[in-house]
């Protein structure tokens, strides 16, 4: 490792949205019954649902072998996310600030999947009768920390195109 201090600063935030995305886990666990909205909004619900699959109830409807599946890639994911952000400068912002948010999302949801076999959701979107799946604050985060990684390549790929004019 350089002597250039270390993004590490920002693993900080991936605490936060780990231990955030925990806690609205159990507030709904607490104050939600299985499966009956409460509305919040005219198109957001707080549904109390278990998503034993991946994103937007991938595999949900096999016999278990993905909870051991998905629990490995997240743990992979999440060291090498971890090891990313320790040997990226601290003078960057954006790029470690967009890992640790996927970072928190990602050990969120693999907290829930090794200790209930199944992630909690409760946030449900709706238009009318069209439902958006269910999903958390640790897939909330994930998807911001995505778009900002997403955000950053265009953003460097832009400054590049223009160093070379």
């Amino acid at each position: 490792m350089s002597k250039q201090a270390s993004a590490a600063i920002w693993l900080w935030l991936a605490v936060a949205v780990f231990v955030l995305d925990i806690a609205t886990k159990q507030l709904a666990e607490m104050l939600l019954v299985y499966a009956q909205p409460v509305e919040i909004l005219p198109v957001l619900n707080f549904t109390l649902l278990y998503n034993p699959g991946a994103a937007f109830s991938f595999l949900a409807d096999q016999s278990g072998w993905q909870r051991w599946f998905f629990t490995a890639i997240k743990l992979a994911v999440s060291i090498m996310l971890i090891v990313w952000i320790t040997r990226l400068p601290r003078t960057l912002l954006w790029l470690p600030a967009a890992l640790a948010l996927i970072l928190g999302g990602a050990l969120g949801n693999l907290f829930d999947r090794v200790l209930f076999g199944h992630v909690i959701d409760f946030i449900s979107v709706h238009w009318q009768n069209a439902y958006f799946p269910a999903f958390n604050l640790a897939d909330s985060a994930i998807s911001i920390g995505a778009v900002m990684m997403v955000v950053d390549v265009i953003r460097e790929t832009w400054h590049d195109w223009r160093q070379r004019r």
